[in-house]
């Protein structure tokens, strides 16, 4: 079986850079062999944007190209940014998944080298307090929870149409603390529905 790198969904195309991440968390789609019948686990290496591009064709023909596989697709930032620029070359749209991490992950601020080429940043804050986000997001680098809202704070600062998003699994009092934090950042949050 070859590796899924593209995958559509509805009127979307999502993009499989990599499996690796800095979370491991409790709600992941990735604790499965398969998301919406597409196994998304990587056996043969990360694709090239050459390889994604192929697979990709006419950009136009979606609402949206969603970099969002089982992994942090800001590990492959470059590669990114390259298929973003295709995307666009061709009048498409694209929009980023992340935990928020891409900033620590690239060693620097990351935010303006997303404008212009990415059209929605949704951030997956998870969680109103670095400790319920431990336990949840069991992240893999320190501070976690900082770099998240600190790179929301850069994408806001940095004119992109960005939000947060959590999952209604983590209850309806932690979402309301997470709506405050979101409305003190003026950044929007989405609630999303647990995927079983």
């Amino acid at each position: 079986m070859k590796d899924t790198y593209t995958y559509q969904i509805g009127d979307n195309l999502y993009i499989n850079l990599t499996n690796r991440c800095t979370n491991r968390c409790t709600f992941c789609v990735r604790e499965k062999e398969t998301y919406e019948g597409y196994s998304l686990w990587l056996k043969g290496g990360e694709p090239s944007s050459e390889q994604v591009k192929e697979q990709i064709g006419d950009a136009a023909r979606f609402r949206e190209v969603v970099f969002c596989g089982y992994g942090e697709p800001t590990c492959r930032l470059e590669t990114m940014l390259d298929i973003c620029r295709f995307v666009h070359a061709q009048g498409g749209k694209t929009r980023l998944n992340t935990n928020g991490h891409g900033s620590a992950i690239n060693g620097r601020d990351i935010a303006p080298a997303l404008c212009g080429l990415v059209d929605g940043v949704n951030v997956s804050l998870n969680a109103a307090s670095a400790q319920n986000y431990g336990a949840l997001c069991r992240p893999r680098i320190p501070n976690a929870y900082e770099e998240t809202l600190s790179f929301a704070r850069a994408c806001k600062r940095a004119g992109l149409n960005a939000w947060f998003s959590v999952v209604d699994c983590i209850g309806r009092e932690e979402v309301e603390k997470c709506r405050k934090i979101a409305q003190q950042t003026g950044i929007p949050l989405r609630v999303r529905p647990m995927i079983d």
